[in-house]
């Protein structure tokens, strides 16, 4: 469940303040602002799944014509005090709903979790390993939905360490080749001599060594892809058979007169620069037109350094699935890898986290405990980081401690606690005493509730259910 984007409209200062208060304690984003003031805000606003509007009696009905002119299709909530009186079948059916404030948490979160848009398709499972939310993640993401259903062959372009197989494995998975077997080939790693064999198999006896027969590439992929990885770094007698291949759909393994028809959907990948490696007579021309029926460029880590931290979360999670060890980043640390120019891209960051968590396993790492080639970049202050989970997530504004307020609590420090000789409530003052060690917990950990729960030994949940009958009756 993501968690909505909200929009309060209040002229009641002091309702705006209660709600402000309740809403931003339960994580959820927000932007406020009274009804005078509210025009030049809905006309520039960003897009947001709910608006809160509050007025009086006699100022609703213009209010939320405004609101609906400018917030086309956004769900409406109406605030309204217990006592006031009931709200008209005409503004009704101006809004989505009416709360009645104030209100139970229940009631307020039932009210949010029923928006439809907080209820996104499932995420589609061909993008797996594609993490981020930038527009250059997104784009390559289309191309891949554009381009999977049909047979076109494929040429994947960008820098070493930026995906390529990644996105050569989503384009086979999101194809109607899906249950067929993916086939990668290093065209780079495998000497000339030896890459016709590798690719198109070989008879018993065709060379030395060869003391089998043996199926290519081509064949092991028969039905499904072939992925040719460093496309460019193949030799120019292979590029010529592999344009026969291409062109007739049929091959001959070495040391065979036998020809074997394929059914093979090429996707082909590399990090040089196709076009210049034609001009320098190291690439055939007509190889690249065949290659480049549909091309995708997989962009640079450093062009979509926004997409870190969601890679940063898909990397281990991958790590706790093969049970290679975790690691927890801190926002600040995270807000540091999002300044490095990341030359290695993606392969660069994965082995960066790999070694976190052998050198931090299971532990929390902060910005000091970076390599020292971090060290040379400073976190921004007062950096507002969207993408920050909700359970790792330090308040912008109202710490979660405010709400337990400033009542006093009886001294629990010292060699002994002592017994008043009056009595003492002692449900009163153990409930107390627990605000107080709570409220200094989230003090100590700057409002973030996972932190504070982990210091005193308790589940997130535990926390945050206990703040919340503190704070919303």
């Amino acid at each position: 469940m993501v968690l909505p984007d909200i929009l309060l409209i209040d002229d009641n200062a002091i309702r705006a303040q209660q709600v402000e208060a309740v809403l931003r304690f339960m994580e959820y984003g927000l932007t406020s602002v009274s009804g005078v003031d509210c025009q030049a805000v809905l006309q520039n606003l960003q897009p947001v799944d709910v608006v809160f509007v509050g007025a009086a009696v006699e100022k609703q009905a213009t209010l939320l014509r405004l609101v609906s002119e400018n917030c086309a299709e956004t769900p409406i909530f109406l605030l309204v005090d217990k006592a006031a009186p009931p709200v008209s079948s005409a503004i009704q059916q101006m809004v989505s709903r009416v709360l009645e404030w104030p209100t139970v948490h229940s009631t307020l979160t039932d009210a949010l979790n029923a928006l439809p848009q907080l209820h996104p398709p499932k995420k589609n499972k061909s993008h797996k390993g594609l993490a981020g939310r930038s527009l250059a993640i997104q784009k390559t993401r289309d191309l891949i939905d554009q381009v999977a259903k049909s047979e076109a062959t494929v040429l994947i372009l960008g820098e070493s360490g930026t995906g390529k197989e990644v996105v050569a494995q989503a384009l086979h998975r999101a194809s109607l080749r899906h249950d067929k077997p993916f086939v990668p080939v290093n065209c780079g790693a495998i000497p000339g001599e030896l890459l016709e064999s590798e690719l198109f198999g070989h008879e018993k006896g065709s060379f030395t060594g060869a003391l089998s027969s043996r199926q290519g590439r081509f064949e092991l992929a028969e039905g499904g892809t072939l992925f040719l990885d460093e496309i460019g770094d193949m030799p120019m007698p292979m590029q010529v058979k592999l344009l026969r291949v291409l062109q007739e759909r049929t091959f001959e393994r070495v040391g065979s007169n036998k020809t074997i028809n394929c059914d093979v959907r090429i996707i082909a990948a590399t990090h040089r620069q196709l076009e210049q490696e034609i001009q320098e007579k190291r690439f055939r021309e007509d190889l690249f037109y065949r290659l480049n029926v549909f091309p995708i460029e997989v962009p640079a880590l450093r062009e979509r350094t926004e997409d870190i931290p969601y890679l940063v979360s898909d990397l281990v999670g991958r790590m706790e699935a093969a049970k290679r060890g975790s690691v927890k980043l801190t926002r600040e640390a995270i807000a540091l890898l999002m300044q490095h120019h990341w030359p290695g891209n993606v392969r660069e960051l994965s082995n960066l986290i790999e070694r976190l968590a052998i050198i931090f396993p299971n532990a929390r790492v902060d910005a000091a405990d970076l390599p020292e080639k971090f060290q040379a970049y400073e976190v921004p202050q007062g950096a507002k980081l969207d993408w920050v989970e909700p359970e790792n997530a330090v308040s912008e504004n109202k710490n979660p401690a405010q709400v337990l307020g400033e009542k006093p609590v009886p001294a629990a420090s010292g060699s002994a606690v002592q017994l008043p000789e009056q009595g003492i409530d002692l449900k009163e003052y153990l409930t107390d005493l627990e605000n107080e060690l709570i409220r200094q917990a989230l003090e100590e950990c700057n409002g973030v509730v996972a932190h504070a729960a982990k210091l005193l030994n308790m589940r997130r949940t535990t926390l945050v259910e206990k703040l919340r009958k503190v704070d919303v009756a």
